[in-house]
């Protein structure tokens, strides 16, 4: 995209929330902040990452408020991952169109140009959260959407100062707070509002009870459910018993309760229990009363038991895999000096890396940080540091060492040693990569220009040829599950190097697949027989490849969404319905307008992709024929690729365009 067209652009977006802010009347007394919280984000430091990421923001702003305007929320993201901007917004749901618009242009307004402080935040201005009375948001430059517990922190709790008494009503009150708010949770986890609100009375002292519930539209029903019953269980920690009106609010979700029937709009009650009854005897509601209670004890009393339950199970476990990661040790002990692997001081470590610096920082992902760190040889290095107390980071360390430093390979990245220091710090110390990740360039406007087609082709083989060693030609056959752009590395000559191998897992040579109960991988890249029924295999890296293929080509994210003959797809969908009409060729990254030369091989490679990500598992070619494939000449006819997995999954959310024209688009889907 020309300078002059980004300029436009990013005009665009500030005049969209200029008019959201300023063309509607002013805010009411009703809209004044409740709350806001401070995210641990610091600023880059240098004016021009931060013009940037305050320019996204501007962008990410527009695409907010007009997503809630439409649907009573909207979550988005703009720009590249060195200034991105990340942002979740959230109005009442009797709170919306154009008056939502209103409240939520205010808001943004002002944590867009929070960079002075003015909510406290400092320098901390790269994640903020505000929580108003009928709408809440938070914006952040680092990518809280993503995972399960994406949008469940920060919280923000307040309560009424007025109590029911004695002890003994004020227990009977909380039953029916429980009782009311739990009915109401699971009625708005199966709307697609995900908004209930509801009415009881609590009789003995004539007090009528009202609650609210909400979830931003694009949870699914479990995730809502599970965001509203982890609010909901924290109300006995956060409320003292027989509390009139409480209410804790996380940017994806909300809970509140109140003795006041002014809060929100009554007109529509999704449910009123105990409706009182002519007939109804004094017994019945007393009996009633008591079983309200009692349920309300059986719920708390299971969720103790469960929690602990779960806790303990944690405990054992990180005991157990504690003792395996020491024994892998000292077995590198053992080997040290003619394996090639090292066991580092964490003295050594921390000289490296000069304190683990936030300059020496690369990155930071699922279960810790990455930092570049120099030995005294002067060999650069990568260096890991998991996070401490983590179940699945320390089962990620022990995979690490017990099978990348194994394996050998030009593709796969080298693991160089480790470094165990008492309880907590597990290290890992790999090659040092001065190309870093392929995301960064690929999904770049920028950078994805110096990528022209032979360097895709030597990454692509690269990658299949680091694929095929690990399914076929190691001493056990691996399956990486987790394979995507940003687990591929490049090194200072662009050749690309798999990492990751936290969660891979190994089979036997007389075992095709298995099946497990926990699913990993990331969206977008997960094999559909894995994620429905957790069947693991190797066609589910050969489908992760497929998928990467495609986003290699096209240089756009298989997350993204793409319009075709009016509808908006998932790329996967895209690429195949481009590929049917005949008209493969606008798949093709528009970084790669000269190399016309290279037509025939394109168009293979995109052929390929579209067998690898075939819905039947046994449809997919292994890794050893689609090395074949990638190479084979004019004379070899490949097979007619079939219709794709995910192909009726309609994606949610922002119009995306290739990497050479913009970032992002701010045309929403319905």
């Amino acid at each position: 995209m020309s300078d002059s067209a980004a300029h436009h652009f990013l005009l665009l977006a500030v005049v969209l929330v200029a008019f959201a802010a300023a063309t509607f009347p002013p805010a009411s007394a009703e809209d004044t902040i409740l709350g806001h919280k401070c995210g641990s984000m610091p600023a880059a430091g240098n004016a021009s990452s931060d013009a940037a990421y305050k320019s996204n923001l501007n962008a990410l702003a527009a695409i907010l408020v007009a997503g809630a305007r439409a649907n009573g929320s909207a979550t988005g993201a703009a720009a590249a991952p060195d200034a991105a901007a990340y942002g979740v917004a959230l109005c009442r749901g009797d709170f919306t169109g154009d008056a939502c618009a209103r409240g939520l242009g205010d808001a943004l307004a002002s944590a867009v140009n929070d960079s002075e402080g003015a909510f406290g935040c400092g320098s901390q201005f790269r994640d903020i959260t505000l929580f108003y009375d009928r709408y809440q948001l938070r914006l952040s430059g680092a990518d809280f959407l993503s995972g399960d517990g994406g949008g469940d922190e920060p919280r923000w709790a307040g309560n009424n100062t007025n109590f029911v008494t004695p002890a003994d009503a004020a227990r009977r009150f909380d039953g029916m707070v429980t009782e009311l708010v739990t009915t109401i949770a699971g009625i708005a986890a199966g709307r697609p509002d995900r908004y209930a609100t509801g009415r009881s009375r609590f009789k003995e002292q004539g007090l009528t009870l009202y609650g609210l519930v909400q979830c931003t539209v694009d949870m699914t029903p479990e995730r809502c459910g599970a965001c509203l019953d982890g609010l909901i269980s924290a109300f006995p920690a956060t409320f003292p018993s027989g509390q009139h009106g409480g209410r804790i609010l996380v940017p994806r979700c909300t809970v509140r309760y109140e003795t006041d029937d002014t809060f929100f709009n009554t007109d529509n009650l999704s449910v009123d229990l105990h409706k009182p009854k002519p007939s109804k005897s004094w017994l019945w509601a007393t009996i009633s009363a008591v079983s309200v209670s009692l349920l309300a004890a059986s719920f708390v009393l299971h969720r103790w038991i469960k929690i602990r339950r779960k806790r303990e199970l944690a405990r054992l476990e990180l005991r157990r895999l504690s003792i395996a990661v020491k024994s892998v040790i000292n077995l590198w002990r053992m080997e040290e000096g003619n394996s090639g692997f090292s066991l580092y001081d964490f003295s050594q470590m921390k000289v490296a890396t000069n304190g683990f610096a936030i300059e020496n920082k690369l990155g930071q992902g699922g279960f810790g940080a990455v930092y570049k760190g120099l030995l005294p040889d002067g060999l650069e290095i990568a260096v890991k540091r998991l996070g401490p107390c983590s179940l699945q980071g320390l089962l990620e360390f022990k995979n690490e060492i017990q099978l990348i430093a194994k394996l050998q390979h030009r593709n796969l990245v080298k693991l160089l040693g480790c470094c165990i220091e008492g309880e907590h710090e597990k290290i890992l110390v790999y090659e040092y990569m001065p190309n870093k990740s392929l995301d960064l360039i690929i999904f770049d406007n920028k950078k994805g220009v110096s990528l022209d087609w032979p360097k895709r082709l030597n990454i692509i083989n690269g990658i299949s040829q680091g694929l095929q060693y690990l399914h076929i030609h190691s001493r056990l056959c691996v399956v990486h599950r987790d394979l995507k752009a940003s687990n591929i590395l490049l090194d200072s000559e662009m050749n690309p190097k798999i990492s990751d191998f936290g969660m891979a897992r190994i089979f036997s040579s007389s075992v095709a697949e298995s099946n497990t109960t926990r699913i990993v991988g990331t969206h977008g890249y997960i094999a559909p027989e894995y994620a429905s029924d957790g069947v693991c295999s190797v066609k589910s890296d050969v489908f992760s490849f497929g998928v990467l293929l495609l986003e290699i080509i096209s240089g756009t994210m298989t997350t993204g969404s793409y319009r075709y003959d009016g509808k908006l797809y998932k790329l996967i969908a895209y690429a195949w319905l481009l590929w049917k009409a005949g008209q493969w060729q606008e798949l093709v990254d528009r970084c790669l307008a000269g190399n016309e030369g290279h037509h025939f091989t394109m168009e293979r490679y995109a052929h390929v992709a579209l067998l690898c990500v075939q819905e039947s598992a046994d449809d997919r070619p292994a890794m050893d024929e689609v090395v074949k494939m990638l190479s084979s000449g004019d004379g070899v006819v490949l097979p007619e690729p079939k219709k794709p997995a995910y192909f009726n999954v309609r994606p949610v959310g922002t119009e995306m365009s290739a990497s050479c024209d913009m970032s992002i688009s701010i045309t929403l889907s319905r």
